[in-house]
């Protein structure tokens, strides 16, 4: 019974241990009389009652060995679902798993399939993956050819090309550059360059010294920077410029200039040229090479006369300053007027044409309007008037006669300016009257204190009325009662040297009448034997020698 019992057991666990590969399938059974059609679809009638999805087929199948037969409904190909529910069968998407069809070119959705190509511009075999390539036209190809052309000839006729450009700029160029020598050439000649060259023809070292070019002045002011603008007047604007031996130096640059002057111009350049005075700018030399000729004067850094005396931030020049300035400024006019073989009158004495460099030397500058006196003979010469309202000589601005007293006059102005630090453009009495009369008139009055700078009063002690005296006789109306600028140099260089000789000596009294109520004496008779022969005593000459640079 046990043996029995045991062998049972092993027989189940065999049992449990066989697998048995098992289908299972079904269909629906139907009329009999439809088997024998020997057809493998389903009656229409059959399909459509069992089969519910538009994408499904009904079939006929053989189940169990013949034994059962039915029907049964599949998805169409392209479908997946299921056939017995009204849409059950759902088309794939066999492009999303194109590569699991073997299709590795464009692919295309169509209901229930797929259709897969190669790439517009592409040929070969899609089936592949990279077997689709590119189809190259005929265009393609000749493309192809041209650009090789092209970049041969490209890096062939690369160094011709840019030999061509470099000789087509440096043609330019060269044009541009002749162009501009023509005109430069035709300026020099147009500003009297030849007469020039002769008139310092005797100095080879001045004429090569006085021609500057434009480009060495273009280069000597970056352009004409105005970063380089010292400032400017009536007759022109002033650059800072540094030359190529390094000197620094001034370049005036005038804004006008009337064709007719032209030839007085380059005498002044050519007088000026030969002048060597420590109290008048020097002229380095010009340029004629522009419509408007160009002058380069000695940089004086200090500011000019009118900046010390006027403006408060550099503080108002001691007694002893002012009145040796005064004193180097009428050495400068007595040496332009007297001491050159054809006298040169500035014509436009103020404080803003004196220069001051470093040690407060005083430097006359700014020759625009000057003029000069060719004839040794004449007393004057008939100009149009020109120079700068408060300084100007009446009897030159009515008669328009110009003297080497009309710079006496404006000298006298500027005295009167040094004593009071007040200027005559700008000053008017409470009565209307301007600077020079109301100095006149208090002076002779004897109250001269109320116009006089207290500083000057201060410091300069007696020699302040002197001074005065000196300011009051070179602002006489009549020109010819003016003294000489000779007599005012020496006057002031008395006051400075007490063992020389006093202003009184350079004075006589002609008309006590006419100066009764200023108490001072007149020069007239002493103006007048000076200005016609322009002769001295020898006494005269030997103090002008000891004190004066010829």
């Amino acid at each position: 019974m046990n043996l029995h019992w045991e062998e049972n057991e092993n027989l189940s666990r065999k049992a449990d241990q066989i697998r048995v590969p098992v289908i299972l399938a079904w269909a629906l059974a139907h009329d009999a009389a439809v088997y024998n059609t020997g057809h493998s679809r389903c009656p229409r009638e059959a399909a459509q009652s069992i089969c519910k999805s538009a994408h499904s087929d009904c079939i006929v199948g053989d189940t169990l060995q013949d034994q059962v037969r039915g029907y049964s409904c599949h998805c169409r190909e392209g479908y997946q679902g299921n056939p017995y529910l009204t849409g059950g069968c759902q088309d794939i998407k066999e492009c999303d798993q194109k590569e699991k069809h073997f299709c590795f070119g464009d692919c295309e959705e169509l209901p229930g399939s797929f259709q897969c190509r190669c790439p517009n511009g592409t040929h070969g075999n899609y089936t592949k993956s990279g077997g689709c390539i590119i189809i190259e036209s005929e265009d393609t190809i000749r493309g192809h050819n041209n650009l090789g052309l092209i970049i041969g000839l490209s890096v062939a006729s690369g160094p011709f090309i840019l030999l061509l450009v470099l000789g087509a700029i440096l043609t330019t160029r060269g044009f541009k550059q002749r162009k501009a020598n023509v005109l430069r050439q035709k300026f020099f000649t147009q500003n009297r360059g030849q007469l020039l060259k002769q008139l310092v023809s005797h100095r080879a070292d001045i004429a090569e010294r006085m021609l500057i070019t434009l480009e060495e002045l273009e280069k000597a002011t970056n352009n004409f920077d105005q970063a380089r603008r010292l400032g400017g007047g009536g007759h022109g604007t002033v650059y800072k410029g540094i030359m190529l031996d390094l000197h620094v130096v001034a370049i005036k640059k005038s804004n006008i200039v009337v064709r007719r002057e032209i030839d007085e111009f380059i005498n002044e350049v050519a007088i000026l040229s030969q002048i060597n005075h420590r109290n008048i700018v020097k002229l380095r030399g010009c340029c004629l090479e522009t419509e408007v000729p160009l002058l380069a004067y000695e940089f004086i850094s200090n500011g000019t006369l009118a900046d010390h005396l006027h403006m408060e931030e550099r503080g108002s020049l001691p007694w002893k300053d002012r009145l040796r300035i005064t004193s180097e400024i009428g050495k400068a006019l007595a040496y332009l007027h007297s001491a050159i073989s054809v006298p040169v009158i500035h014509r436009d004495i103020k404080p803003s044409n004196i220069l001051l460099d470093d040690a407060l030397t005083a430097k006359v500058s700014d020759f625009g309007a000057s003029r000069y006196i060719i004839p040794v003979d004449q007393t004057g010469s008939t100009t149009a008037v020109q120079g700068t309202i408060g300084y100007l000589d009446p009897m030159y601005y009515y008669t328009g006669r110009l003297t080497e007293s009309s710079d006496v006059y404006s000298f006298g102005v500027l005295l009167v300016e040094l004593l009071t630090r007040r200027k005559p453009s700008l000053y008017r009495s409470s009565e209307g009257d301007g600077l020079v009369m109301q100095f006149v008139a208090l002076l002779a009055e004897g109250n001269l204190a109320k116009l006089i700078d207290p500083q000057v009063i201060q410091e300069g002690g007696s020699e302040v009325e002197e001074v005065a005296t000196l300011a009051m006789e070179c602002v006489k109306l009549r020109a010819e009662e003016r003294p000489t600028m000779r007599q005012v140099e020496m006057a002031l260089e008395a006051l400075q040297a007490p063992n020389k000789r006093v202003q009184a000596d350079l004075v006589e009294e002609t008309d006590e009448k006419e100066y009764a109520a200023t108490g001072y004496p007149s020069t007239s008779q002493q103006a007048k034997k000076n200005e016609g022969s322009r002769c001295y005593s020898q006494e005269d000459e030997f103090l002008l020698s000891a004190t004066y640079p010829r």
